[in-house]
């Protein structure tokens, strides 16, 4: 991968393009190292090592740990907020899967009775 496609991947919400070390990612999100240890622990989230051992975070796993981390503050233990997290993650891609069958459901529809 050349530079330029590094960069044309930086919209990618699954692209690792942060290099926070534990601690800037644990202040960005308003949390401690130690809650993402146990995140990453309950394998909630897998942060991609770079080849100097720093964690990089994809900005869809700074939200689903920004996620569990709201869950947590009201409340819900750990290890049911990962849970929570991941069956609203599954939703939310039926859902989407459910829409595109629907449509190409409905586009073969309108084929048909043409």
């Amino acid at each position: 991968m050349t530079a330029d496609d590094s960069f044309g991947r930086l919209d990618d919400d699954d692209y690792p393009a942060y290099t926070y070390t534990m601690g800037r990612a644990a202040d960005m999100l308003g949390t401690t190292q130690g809650f993402l240890r146990a995140i990453g622990e309950a394998r909630l989230i897998t942060p991609l090592r770079s080849a100097g051992g720093h964690r990089r975070y994809s900005r869809y796993q700074l939200r689903i740990a920004a996620r569990a981390r709201e869950l947590v503050g009201q409340g819900t233990p750990i290890e049911a907020a990962c849970r929570i997290v991941i069956l609203e993650d599954q939703l939310e891609e039926a859902q989407q899967l459910n829409a595109a069958y629907r449509r190409s459901a409905g586009t073969i529809d309108q084929r048909a009775a043409a």
